[in-house]
Protein backbone atom coordinates (compact mmCIF):
# COMPACT_ATOMS: atom_id res chain seq x y z
CA UNK A 1 0.00 0.00 0.00
CA UNK A 2 1.32 3.43 -0.93
CA UNK A 3 2.42 5.58 1.98
CA UNK A 4 1.16 9.06 2.68
CA UNK A 5 3.09 11.60 0.64
CA UNK A 6 3.75 9.26 -2.29
CA UNK A 7 2.53 10.00 -5.78
CA UNK A 8 2.73 7.56 -8.67
CA UNK A 9 4.58 9.20 -11.58
CA UNK A 10 3.21 8.82 -15.10
CA UNK A 11 5.91 8.37 -17.70
CA UNK A 12 9.20 10.25 -17.35
CA UNK A 13 7.68 13.68 -16.66
CA UNK A 14 7.97 15.32 -13.26
CA UNK A 15 5.70 17.79 -11.54
CA UNK A 16 8.70 20.10 -11.37
CA UNK A 17 8.68 20.35 -15.17
CA UNK A 18 5.34 22.13 -15.04
CA UNK A 19 5.77 24.71 -12.30
CA UNK A 20 5.51 28.33 -13.41
CA UNK A 21 8.61 29.99 -11.98
CA UNK A 22 9.02 33.33 -13.74
CA UNK A 23 11.86 35.43 -12.43
CA UNK A 24 12.88 32.89 -9.78
CA UNK A 25 13.83 30.29 -12.38
CA UNK A 26 15.58 32.89 -14.50
CA UNK A 27 18.05 33.73 -11.72
CA UNK A 28 17.90 30.32 -10.01
CA UNK A 29 17.48 27.89 -12.95
CA UNK A 30 16.42 24.30 -12.24
CA UNK A 31 19.87 22.93 -13.09
CA UNK A 32 21.47 25.15 -10.43
CA UNK A 33 18.77 24.27 -7.90
CA UNK A 34 19.18 20.54 -8.56
CA UNK A 35 22.96 20.81 -8.16
CA UNK A 36 22.57 22.57 -4.80
CA UNK A 37 20.10 19.90 -3.69
CA UNK A 38 22.56 17.19 -4.67
CA UNK A 39 25.51 18.83 -2.90
CA UNK A 40 23.61 19.27 0.36
CA UNK A 41 21.99 15.83 0.29
CA UNK A 42 18.48 17.32 0.25
CA UNK A 43 17.14 15.15 -2.59
CA UNK A 44 14.03 13.10 -1.86
CA UNK A 45 14.56 9.36 -1.45
CA UNK A 46 11.35 8.44 -3.27
CA UNK A 47 8.87 10.08 -5.61
CA UNK A 48 6.76 12.49 -3.58
CA UNK A 49 3.90 14.87 -4.10
CA UNK A 50 6.26 17.71 -3.11
CA UNK A 51 9.78 16.95 -4.40
CA UNK A 52 12.82 18.93 -3.30
CA UNK A 53 13.02 21.17 -6.37
CA UNK A 54 9.42 22.27 -5.92
CA UNK A 55 10.05 23.00 -2.26
CA UNK A 56 13.10 25.17 -3.03
CA UNK A 57 10.96 27.36 -5.27
CA UNK A 58 8.17 27.18 -2.70
CA UNK A 59 10.46 28.61 0.01
CA UNK A 60 11.37 31.48 -2.33
CA UNK A 61 7.71 31.95 -3.22
CA UNK A 62 6.90 32.37 0.49
CA UNK A 63 9.06 35.49 0.33
CA UNK A 64 7.07 36.79 -2.65
CA UNK A 65 3.72 36.10 -0.99
CA UNK A 66 4.72 36.73 2.62
CA UNK A 67 1.21 37.52 3.86
CA UNK A 68 -0.43 34.51 2.17
CA UNK A 69 -1.15 31.20 3.85
CA UNK A 70 0.93 28.08 3.17
CA UNK A 71 -1.80 26.72 0.90
CA UNK A 72 -2.24 30.00 -0.98
CA UNK A 73 1.51 30.25 -1.67
CA UNK A 74 1.35 26.72 -3.11
CA UNK A 75 -1.65 27.69 -5.25
CA UNK A 76 0.30 30.63 -6.65
CA UNK A 77 3.36 28.48 -7.33
CA UNK A 78 1.39 25.68 -8.98
CA UNK A 79 -1.07 27.97 -10.73
CA UNK A 80 -2.49 26.29 -13.78
CA UNK A 81 -2.20 22.74 -12.47
CA UNK A 82 -5.85 22.21 -13.39
CA UNK A 83 -4.73 22.58 -17.00
CA UNK A 84 -2.50 19.56 -16.44
CA UNK A 85 -5.17 17.35 -14.91
CA UNK A 86 -5.30 15.28 -18.07
CA UNK A 87 -1.69 14.25 -17.51
CA UNK A 88 -1.59 13.85 -13.76
CA UNK A 89 -5.16 12.98 -12.92
CA UNK A 90 -7.05 14.78 -10.18
CA UNK A 91 -4.77 17.24 -8.38
CA UNK A 92 -5.28 17.54 -4.64
CA UNK A 93 -3.80 20.64 -3.05
CA UNK A 94 -1.28 19.61 -0.35
CA UNK A 95 -2.37 20.34 3.18
CA UNK A 96 -0.52 22.73 5.47
CA UNK A 97 0.83 19.72 7.38
CA UNK A 98 2.15 18.13 4.17
CA UNK A 99 3.86 21.36 3.17
CA UNK A 100 5.40 21.72 6.63
CA UNK A 101 6.77 18.16 6.47
CA UNK A 102 8.20 18.79 3.00
CA UNK A 103 9.92 21.98 4.22
CA UNK A 104 11.36 20.05 7.15
CA UNK A 105 12.73 17.36 4.83
CA UNK A 106 14.30 20.01 2.61
CA UNK A 107 16.12 21.74 5.50
CA UNK A 108 18.00 25.04 5.44
CA UNK A 109 21.39 23.94 4.04
CA UNK A 110 20.20 23.89 0.44
CA UNK A 111 18.88 27.47 0.63
CA UNK A 112 22.14 28.71 2.17
CA UNK A 113 24.15 26.88 -0.49
CA UNK A 114 21.97 28.24 -3.27
CA UNK A 115 22.30 31.84 -2.05
CA UNK A 116 26.06 31.59 -1.55
CA UNK A 117 26.55 30.16 -5.02
CA UNK A 118 24.30 32.50 -7.01
CA UNK A 119 24.54 35.83 -5.14
CA UNK A 120 27.34 37.64 -6.97
CA UNK A 121 27.86 41.36 -7.73
CA UNK A 122 25.37 42.67 -10.28
CA UNK A 123 26.61 46.16 -11.25
CA UNK A 124 28.66 46.53 -14.41
CA UNK A 125 32.07 48.15 -13.98
CA UNK A 126 32.18 51.86 -14.63
CA UNK A 127 28.53 52.48 -13.82
CA UNK A 128 26.94 53.89 -10.64
CA UNK A 129 28.28 52.46 -7.42
CA UNK A 130 31.99 52.59 -8.30
CA UNK A 131 34.84 54.81 -7.15
CA UNK A 132 38.16 54.77 -9.00
CA UNK A 133 37.30 51.37 -10.42
CA UNK A 134 36.37 49.94 -7.02
CA UNK A 135 32.94 48.44 -6.43
CA UNK A 136 31.26 50.09 -3.42
CA UNK A 137 29.90 47.53 -0.95
CA UNK A 138 28.46 48.19 2.48
CA UNK A 139 28.09 46.02 5.57
CA UNK A 140 25.46 46.39 8.27
CA UNK A 141 22.99 44.36 10.29
CA UNK A 142 19.27 44.13 10.90
CA UNK A 143 16.93 42.00 13.00
CA UNK A 144 13.84 40.00 12.05
CA UNK A 145 10.92 39.12 14.33
CA UNK A 146 10.28 35.38 14.58
CA UNK A 147 7.31 33.23 15.47
CA UNK A 148 6.94 33.13 19.25
CA UNK A 149 7.83 29.51 20.01
CA UNK A 150 10.03 28.05 22.78
CA UNK A 151 12.34 26.52 20.17
CA UNK A 152 12.88 29.84 18.36
CA UNK A 153 13.47 31.69 21.61
CA UNK A 154 16.00 29.10 22.75
CA UNK A 155 17.89 29.22 19.45
CA UNK A 156 17.76 32.94 18.62
CA UNK A 157 16.98 34.72 21.88
CA UNK A 158 14.58 37.47 22.75
CA UNK A 159 15.91 41.02 23.19
CA UNK A 160 15.10 43.09 26.22
CA UNK A 161 13.36 46.45 26.26
CA UNK A 162 13.97 49.79 27.92
CA UNK A 163 11.40 48.88 30.58
CA UNK A 164 13.31 45.78 31.59
CA UNK A 165 10.77 43.40 30.06
CA UNK A 166 11.35 41.06 27.17
CA UNK A 167 10.25 41.99 23.67
CA UNK A 168 7.13 40.49 22.12
CA UNK A 169 8.99 38.17 19.72
CA UNK A 170 12.28 36.28 19.46
CA UNK A 171 14.62 37.85 16.93
CA UNK A 172 17.30 36.72 14.50
CA UNK A 173 20.17 38.99 13.54
CA UNK A 174 21.26 39.15 9.89
CA UNK A 175 24.52 40.80 8.83
CA UNK A 176 24.45 41.63 5.14
CA UNK A 177 26.99 42.66 2.51
CA UNK A 178 25.22 44.84 -0.06
CA UNK A 179 26.33 46.24 -3.39
CA UNK A 180 25.64 49.97 -3.01
CA UNK A 181 24.93 50.61 -6.69
CA UNK A 182 22.20 47.94 -7.04
CA UNK A 183 20.97 47.02 -3.51
CA UNK A 184 21.86 43.40 -4.29
CA UNK A 185 22.70 41.39 -1.15
CA UNK A 186 25.85 39.47 -2.10
CA UNK A 187 26.63 37.97 1.31
CA UNK A 188 24.82 37.29 4.57
CA UNK A 189 25.39 35.72 7.98
CA UNK A 190 22.61 34.87 10.45
CA UNK A 191 22.68 34.30 14.20
CA UNK A 192 20.77 34.96 17.40
CA UNK A 193 19.94 38.50 18.42
CA UNK A 194 22.51 38.46 21.25
CA UNK A 195 25.38 37.96 18.78
CA UNK A 196 27.04 41.28 17.90
CA UNK A 197 27.49 42.43 14.32
CA UNK A 198 31.25 42.60 14.96
CA UNK A 199 31.31 38.90 15.82
CA UNK A 200 29.43 38.08 12.61
CA UNK A 201 31.69 40.17 10.35
CA UNK A 202 34.37 37.45 9.79
CA UNK A 203 31.66 35.32 8.19
CA UNK A 204 31.58 37.76 5.27
CA UNK A 205 35.31 38.06 4.61
CA UNK A 206 35.22 35.30 1.96
CA UNK A 207 32.82 37.47 -0.08
CA UNK A 208 35.34 40.34 -0.34
CA UNK A 209 38.03 40.76 -2.98
CA UNK A 210 40.47 43.30 -4.38
CA UNK A 211 37.86 44.87 -6.68
CA UNK A 212 35.82 46.22 -3.75
CA UNK A 213 35.76 49.19 -1.40
CA UNK A 214 34.11 48.06 1.85
CA UNK A 215 32.17 50.79 3.67
CA UNK A 216 31.26 50.34 7.35
CA UNK A 217 29.89 52.45 10.19
CA UNK A 218 31.92 53.28 13.30
CA UNK A 219 30.52 50.38 15.31
CA UNK A 220 32.58 47.90 13.28
CA UNK A 221 36.01 49.40 13.89
CA UNK A 222 38.56 47.48 15.90
CA UNK A 223 42.24 46.96 15.23
CA UNK A 224 41.90 43.22 14.55
CA UNK A 225 38.74 43.67 12.47
CA UNK A 226 40.52 46.30 10.38
CA UNK A 227 43.54 44.06 9.83
CA UNK A 228 41.44 40.99 8.98
CA UNK A 229 39.20 42.89 6.57
CA UNK A 230 42.14 44.52 4.77
CA UNK A 231 43.81 41.10 4.47
CA UNK A 232 41.03 40.07 2.07
CA UNK A 233 42.51 42.46 -0.51
CA UNK A 234 39.52 44.82 -0.41
CA UNK A 235 40.06 48.52 0.22
CA UNK A 236 38.36 49.88 3.35
CA UNK A 237 36.44 53.06 4.14
CA UNK A 238 35.19 52.96 7.73
CA UNK A 239 33.86 55.63 10.00
CA UNK A 240 35.58 55.70 13.41
CA UNK A 241 34.85 57.31 16.75
CA UNK A 242 36.28 60.70 17.65
CA UNK A 243 38.04 59.15 20.65
CA UNK A 244 40.35 57.07 18.45
CA UNK A 245 43.94 58.35 18.76
CA UNK A 246 45.23 59.18 15.26
CA UNK A 247 48.20 61.59 15.33
CA UNK A 248 48.95 63.46 12.11
CA UNK A 249 51.94 61.92 10.36
CA UNK A 250 51.62 63.89 7.12
CA UNK A 251 49.07 66.41 5.88
CA UNK A 252 47.86 65.91 2.32
CA UNK A 253 46.79 68.50 -0.28
CA UNK A 254 43.12 67.44 -0.28
CA UNK A 255 42.74 68.15 3.46
CA UNK A 256 43.12 64.54 4.61
CA UNK A 257 46.19 63.29 6.47
CA UNK A 258 48.22 60.13 6.97
CA UNK A 259 48.39 58.43 10.34
CA UNK A 260 49.11 54.99 11.84
CA UNK A 261 47.24 52.30 13.72
CA UNK A 262 48.78 50.23 16.49
CA UNK A 263 47.71 47.01 18.14
CA UNK A 264 48.03 48.50 21.63
CA UNK A 265 48.96 51.63 23.53
CA UNK A 266 52.35 50.10 24.27
CA UNK A 267 52.96 49.50 20.57
CA UNK A 268 52.02 53.10 19.82
CA UNK A 269 54.39 54.38 22.48
CA UNK A 270 57.24 52.25 21.07
CA UNK A 271 56.18 52.79 17.43
CA UNK A 272 55.99 49.03 17.04
CA UNK A 273 54.49 47.65 13.79
CA UNK A 274 52.66 50.80 12.66
CA UNK A 275 49.89 50.30 10.12
CA UNK A 276 49.60 53.26 7.70
CA UNK A 277 46.11 54.70 7.19
CA UNK A 278 44.57 57.86 5.81
CA UNK A 279 42.08 60.00 7.74
CA UNK A 280 39.33 62.20 6.30
CA UNK A 281 37.51 64.59 8.65
CA UNK A 282 34.53 66.71 7.67
CA UNK A 283 31.24 68.09 8.94
CA UNK A 284 27.73 67.70 7.55
CA UNK A 285 25.10 70.32 8.41
CA UNK A 286 21.33 69.90 8.21
CA UNK A 287 19.42 72.96 9.36
CA UNK A 288 20.66 73.87 12.82
CA UNK A 289 22.27 70.47 13.37
CA UNK A 290 25.86 69.58 12.44
CA UNK A 291 27.48 66.14 12.53
CA UNK A 292 31.21 65.46 12.54
CA UNK A 293 32.50 62.56 10.46
CA UNK A 294 35.88 60.88 10.76
CA UNK A 295 36.72 58.29 8.11
CA UNK A 296 39.58 55.84 7.96
CA UNK A 297 40.72 54.35 4.66
CA UNK A 298 43.38 52.07 3.24
CA UNK A 299 43.57 54.26 0.09
CA UNK A 300 46.63 56.31 0.99
CA UNK A 301 47.08 58.21 -2.27
CA UNK A 302 44.72 61.20 -2.69
CA UNK A 303 45.33 60.99 -6.45
CA UNK A 304 43.49 57.66 -6.46
CA UNK A 305 40.52 58.98 -4.47
CA UNK A 306 40.33 62.49 -3.03
CA UNK A 307 38.81 63.37 0.32
CA UNK A 308 35.66 64.81 -1.28
CA UNK A 309 35.11 61.68 -3.37
CA UNK A 310 35.58 59.41 -0.34
CA UNK A 311 33.15 61.47 1.73
CA UNK A 312 30.58 61.16 -1.05
CA UNK A 313 31.25 57.43 -1.31
CA UNK A 314 30.68 57.00 2.41
CA UNK A 315 27.25 58.61 2.03
CA UNK A 316 26.30 55.62 -0.14
CA UNK A 317 26.57 53.42 2.94
CA UNK A 318 22.94 54.35 3.56
CA UNK A 319 21.91 52.35 0.50
CA UNK A 320 22.11 49.25 2.70
CA UNK A 321 19.41 50.71 4.94
CA UNK A 322 17.17 51.17 1.89
CA UNK A 323 17.94 47.58 0.89
CA UNK A 324 16.80 46.33 4.32
CA UNK A 325 13.67 48.44 3.94
CA UNK A 326 12.92 46.64 0.67
CA UNK A 327 13.33 43.29 2.38
CA UNK A 328 11.41 44.03 5.57
CA UNK A 329 8.75 46.55 4.52
CA UNK A 330 7.94 45.86 0.88
CA UNK A 331 8.86 42.22 0.28
CA UNK A 332 7.97 40.80 3.71
CA UNK A 333 5.40 43.44 4.64
CA UNK A 334 5.46 45.96 7.52
CA UNK A 335 5.02 44.36 10.92
CA UNK A 336 4.89 40.79 9.60
CA UNK A 337 6.60 38.08 11.63
CA UNK A 338 8.45 35.20 9.97
CA UNK A 339 6.12 32.21 9.94
CA UNK A 340 8.58 29.38 10.71
CA UNK A 341 8.14 27.79 14.13
CA UNK A 342 11.44 25.88 14.24
CA UNK A 343 15.03 27.24 14.24
CA UNK A 344 16.00 25.43 11.03
CA UNK A 345 12.79 26.60 9.39
CA UNK A 346 13.68 30.18 10.36
CA UNK A 347 17.08 29.84 8.71
CA UNK A 348 15.48 28.32 5.61
CA UNK A 349 12.93 31.14 5.43
CA UNK A 350 15.52 33.90 5.89
CA UNK A 351 17.65 32.60 3.02
CA UNK A 352 14.51 32.17 0.94
CA UNK A 353 13.88 35.89 1.45
CA UNK A 354 17.48 36.68 0.52
CA UNK A 355 17.35 34.53 -2.62
CA UNK A 356 14.11 36.13 -3.76
CA UNK A 357 15.36 39.67 -3.11
CA UNK A 358 18.55 38.87 -5.01
CA UNK A 359 16.52 37.51 -7.93
CA UNK A 360 14.56 40.77 -8.13
CA UNK A 361 17.61 43.00 -7.80
CA UNK A 362 19.56 40.90 -10.30
CA UNK A 363 16.76 41.30 -12.82
CA UNK A 364 16.61 45.06 -12.25
CA UNK A 365 20.38 45.23 -12.76
CA UNK A 366 20.14 43.37 -16.08
CA UNK A 367 17.33 45.60 -17.36
CA UNK A 368 19.14 48.77 -16.18
CA UNK A 369 22.30 47.70 -18.01
CA UNK A 370 20.35 46.97 -21.19
CA UNK A 371 18.79 50.44 -21.17
CA UNK A 372 21.91 52.17 -19.74
CA UNK A 373 20.05 53.41 -16.67
CA UNK A 374 20.85 53.62 -12.96
CA UNK A 375 19.48 50.44 -11.28
CA UNK A 376 18.37 52.47 -8.26
CA UNK A 377 15.99 54.48 -10.45
CA UNK A 378 13.90 51.38 -11.11
CA UNK A 379 10.94 50.70 -8.82
CA UNK A 380 11.48 47.73 -6.53
CA UNK A 381 7.80 47.52 -5.60
CA UNK A 382 6.66 47.42 -9.23
CA UNK A 383 9.25 44.74 -9.95
CA UNK A 384 7.98 42.79 -6.93
CA UNK A 385 4.40 42.95 -8.21
CA UNK A 386 5.54 41.87 -11.68
CA UNK A 387 7.42 38.92 -10.17
CA UNK A 388 4.31 37.84 -8.30
CA UNK A 389 2.37 37.87 -11.54
CA UNK A 390 5.08 35.84 -13.29
CA UNK A 391 5.03 33.15 -10.60
CA UNK A 392 1.23 32.91 -10.57
CA UNK A 393 0.94 32.82 -14.36
CA UNK A 394 0.13 29.92 -16.66
CA UNK A 395 2.92 27.32 -16.41
CA UNK A 396 5.30 26.65 -19.26
CA UNK A 397 5.80 23.07 -20.39
CA UNK A 398 9.35 21.83 -19.72
CA UNK A 399 11.00 25.24 -19.11
CA UNK A 400 14.52 25.70 -20.39
CA UNK A 401 17.40 25.85 -17.87
CA UNK A 402 17.60 29.59 -18.39
CA UNK A 403 14.13 29.97 -16.89
CA UNK A 404 11.46 32.38 -18.03
CA UNK A 405 11.14 36.10 -18.49
CA UNK A 406 9.35 38.84 -16.66
CA UNK A 407 7.54 41.95 -17.84
CA UNK A 408 6.61 45.10 -15.99
CA UNK A 409 10.00 46.05 -14.55
CA UNK A 410 9.75 49.80 -14.86
CA UNK A 411 11.64 52.82 -13.56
Amino acid sequence: MARSGWVKPEGTERLTDHVSLGVLAKVFPPTVVDAAIERTGAAEQRSRLLPSRVMVYYVMSMALFASASYEEVMRCLLSGMQWLSGRFGTWNMPTKAAIFKARTRLGSAVMIELFDQVAQPVANAGGPGFLSGLRLVSVDGTTLDLADTPANEAAYGRPGTSTGNKSAFPQARVLGLVECGTHAVIGAVTSGCSTSENDLLPGLYHRLDSTMLLIADRGFYGYQAWMDASATGAQLLWRIKASQVLPVAKELPDGSYLSHLYASTKDRRNNNAPVPVRVIEYQVSSGQKSTDFRLLTTILDPQVAGAQALAEAYAQRWEIELCFDELKTHQRGPGLVLRSKTPDGVLQEIYGFLCTHYALRSLIGQVAHEFEQDPLRFSFTRTLRAARRSVAGVPDFSPSPSGGSIHGVLP
